[in-house]
């Protein structure tokens, strides 16, 4: 075929793909036409030179070495802010290892272009690796912060094939990549779902604990609903049958009480369902359990029925588990609703800590694996019958030892308050999951075989400790929410297990600086009960009419026998905001408490921080450090470039051990 001339209508996708399909002329005579003729396909601007070099083929570039020398560069094409584009034209254009190995390096040859763009510039957040004539793959790293740019939307569905281009989704996913990347980022539409998800949940709480519910019944109540409504936008429920529920038996909220009860039970267990008169699946964990115990399902009025609708007509299937548990907690929690427009952790801030520390070590790991392997498979291509076979099946053992490792790395939050470092750290470990796979089905390796194993990266490696009850339920909720999320969309909700959920119990709801053998309430010499006020209840001041502690709120004192320092799970990380209680909060801590932290961390004087302990004992550095195989020995140092989101008061944490 010859090479495609201009003169093709700008919509006439059917037209652009065949004049496309199977073009055997050189990278250098076509890249730049096909890229022009994609932006006419796309209707935005095609590339032009400026001074500012901000969109244009053939951007130049430098690359610093660390020896001192640099080197040029040129890009293929780049637009600042939006993406850099490495064009090839593969010969084996196909499924097969030359072909994946060849769009590896270029997608590797891309992200160094990208890393090597001046900082005033920025990275941008995508990559566009493209065979022309055959595929473009799609890679985004929304951080912008220099961190591995993955698959997008994900390691199942990147991959273009040019008879995709002719879809009109296809087409809106480029022409967004041109105009208005940051559209795409899944965290800024899923964030605004979510913070409207919360308001109606804030909302139906405080009305539900006005009718006289207790807090602590109606959280978990509307904890099993908003589930119960995730499972059903993602179909593991019959879909619209839990709003059809509610919407059935509206008038008659005794019916709907036990109505919810029954479906609940039926989740627990699976099988037939007497409320939705079909089978369901088997969801066990914590969640559906003790049907008979009070506040199990609630009995609500006509306006909390009409707003319980309301909220499951929300798209539960985009709602973001990094900010959720956060701003779910605010809303269930009477004491902390008041601060559910306030300022959270945000995905990026989170992500600034987990990539350095987590990821990017287990992705240096997956690359010298990978590489591995393909030096093996190529060995291979060169051999035949028993000898072929057996080189193959050192290459598939290269990638499966990784993948093992994988599966088996543990991460632990220590405070994980209502689990948004986990959820993300998880999010990661599942999207490079999804590329090791698609090398081992690339080496001949079927899925299926991994799965009869049991071998996947799973929430039970994710590890939590939180004090708050009620959180650490959140916590857990988030992670299964998480991970049936990326399941579902990686790869169907037909290829969902039973039971559902597990009760792993990784995310433990105790202490986690302080352990004893038990705690009994405190006297004085005197035999009197020790009391102290309960840190919440306020009244008016007789004069000034200011908010003043009501001294009427008291709450027994407790000490602690044989108090000493709280264990940790073992883990490879840790993450997230590290639990310590400083001079401010000791203040308002029970004597007995502070008394049993002393005894417990006799080598901290004054305050008990525990941030202080893990300085003492070298593990870690003040502040915000991160210790990982980036730097030399595994000493802690600072982590680069951070700068704290506007509101953040205690900062991050991240470890891992050698």
């Amino acid at each position: 075929m010859n090479k495609p001339t201009g003169g093709m209508s700008a919509n006439n996708a059917e037209d652009f793909v065949k004049r496309w399909l199977g073009v055997t002329a050189s990278e250098l005579s076509t890249a730049q036409s096909f890229v022009t003729q994609l932006c006419e396909l796309l209707e935005v601007a095609a590339p032009h030179p400026t001074p500012e070099q901000d969109y244009m083929f053939e951007r130049p570039i430098t690359f610093r070495h660390g020896d001192g020398s640099s080197s040029a560069g040129r890009i293929d094409c780049y637009r600042r802010g939006h993406f850099v584009l490495e064009a090839k034209k593969l010969k084996n254009a196909g499924a097969t290892k030359g072909f994946d190995d060849a769009l590896l390096r270029a997608r590797t040859q891309a992200e160094g272009y990208a890393r090597a763009l001046p900082a005033a510039e920025g990275r941008p957040p995508f990559l566009l690796v493209v065979d022309v004539g055959n595929v473009i793959e799609v890679y985004a790293e929304f951080t912008r912060s220099g961190a591995t740019y993955t698959p997008f939307p994900d390691p199942r569905s990147h991959r273009l094939q040019l008879a995709d281009l002719a879809r009109p989704e296809v087409q809106a996913t480029l022409r967004a990549i041109w105009s208005d990347p940051e559209s795409l980022n899944p965290a800024t539409a899923s964030a605004r779902v979510t913070r409207e998800v919360a308001s109606k949940l804030a909302e139906l709480a405080r009305s539900l604990e006005q009718s006289g519910h207790k807090p602590d019944h109606v959280a978990a109540f509307l904890t099993r609903c908003l589930f119960s409504m995730f499972a059903e936008d993602v179909e593991l429920l019959p879909k619209g049958s839990f709003l059809g529920l509610l919407q059935s038996h509206r008038e008659h909220a005794a019916t709907l009480q036990q109505m919810l009860r029954i479906l609940w039970a039926d989740m627990d267990r699976g099988g037939f369902s007497a409320a939705l008169a079909t089978q369901v699946l088997r969801f066990n964990g914590k969640l559906f359990k003790s049907p008979a115990s009070d506040g199990y399902s609630l009995l609500l009025n006509q306006e909390q029925i009409g707003r319980l609708i309301d909220a499951a007509n929300a798209n539960w299937r985009e709602v973001e588990p990094a900010i959720f548990g956060t701003l779910l907690e605010r809303a269930l929690d009477p004491t902390e609703r008041h601060a559910l427009g306030a300022h959270y952790t945000p995905r990026a801030y989170v992500e600034r800590l987990v990539l350095p520390t987590v990821v990017e070590p287990l992705r240096a790991d997956w690359a010298n694996a990978q590489a591995a392997a393909l030096v093996l498979a190529h060995e291979a291509a060169e051999l035949s019958g028993k000898a072929h076979a057996q080189k193959m099946a050192e290459a598939r053992a290269q990638v499966r030892q990784f993948h093992h490792q994988l599966c088996s790395t543990r991460v632990l939050d220590p405070a994980c308050g209502s689990g948004n470092f986990l959820y993300v750290t998880l999010e990661h470990l599942k999207r490079l999951e999804g590329e090791v796979l698609n090398q081992l089905e690339a080496l001949g390796q079927t899925q299926s075989l991994l799965e009869l194993e049991g071998e996947t990266v799973t929430p039970q490696q994710l590890l939590g400790i939180e004090l708050n009850e009620r959180a650490a339920a959140l916590a857990e909720l988030v992670l299964w929410i998480g991970y049936l999320q990326w399941h579902i969309r990686t790869r169907g909700n037909k290829a969902v297990a039973e039971p559902v959920v597990h009760d792993f119990g990784n995310i433990e709801h105790r202490d986690a600086v302080l352990e004893s053998d038990e705690s009994e309430l405190a006297y004085d010499p005197h035999g009197q009960l020790l009391t102290r006020w309960d840190g919440a209840t306020f009244k008016p001041h007789p004069v000034t009419g200011a908010l003043v502690p009501d001294e009427a709120a008291q709450v027994p004192q407790w000490k602690y026998v044989r108090p000493r320092q709280a264990g940790w799970p073992q883990a490879d990380f840790i993450v997230g905001n590290p639990p310590f209680i400083g001079a401010s909060t000791m203040r308002a801590c029970p004597d007995g408490y502070v008394e049993a932290l002393r005894s417990a961390w006799p080598e901290v004087p004054g305050e008990c921080r525990l941030r202080d302990v893990l300085v003492e004992s070298g593990l870690v550095a003040g502040g915000l450090w991160a210790a990982s195989p980036l730097w030399p020995d595994h000493h802690q140092q600072p982590a680069p470039d951070f700068q704290p989101a506007g509101g953040v008061s205690r900062a991050g944490w991240a470890m891992r051990f050698p």
